[in-house]
């Protein structure tokens, strides 16, 4: 049995909403009947999904987004709220990850996914979180912020995972 679970005019941002989780974050949020904002560097794909959204009914934005770049996420957001109105749900989704292991992960391969998995998440959480403290009143249910992490960095610890 599943659960219905309405999000009538709740406005969702999700990061990495260009491909895997993100995207099925984004369809599962709007079949709830938020608005969603679809946040990414790839905004061609973006675009397809919002048209797929917006074909079953649902209500899309598409707002280009690189977490790794501080100035991108304070446009982003605010480029978000203005097209979609205050943000209710961030699910702040966006990874990368690297394929060698870990005895082979260079600083610049650490840099690229500190980056933008942990960084990245940081201040736009920081950003979204600042919009929600300043919009939040008695009468408003509470705002959600929802990090998602990945397994891989914890695989690679794993000498199975790392030594091969």
């Amino acid at each position: 049995m599943g659960r219905s679970i309405n999000l009538e005019g709740k406005v969702a941002l999700i990061t990495g909403a260009s491909s895997g989780f993100g995207k099925r974050f984004a369809q599962v949020l709007s079949q709830a009947s938020a608005k969603v904002v679809l946040a990414s560097r790839r905004t061609e794909r973006l675009k397809e999904l919002r048209a797929e959204i917006e074909a079953s009914g649902g209500a899309a934005h598409v707002v280009s987004l690189d977490v790794t770049d501080y100035q991108s996420v304070k446009s982003a957001v605010a480029h978000a709220e203005a097209e979609a109105g205050t943000i209710d749900i961030l699910v702040n989704n966006s990874g990368v990850s690297t394929t060698q292991k870990l005895t082979e992960v260079t600083p610049a391969d650490f840099e690229y996914v500190f980056g933008t998995n942990v960084r990245g998440a940081f201040f736009v959480a920081q950003e979204v979180a600042k919009r929600m403290m300043r919009n939040q009143s008695a009468t408003k249910p509470p705002y959600r912020i929802i990090n998602i992490a990945s397994w891989r960095v914890c695989a690679c610890f794993r000498r199975s995972a790392c030594m091969r």
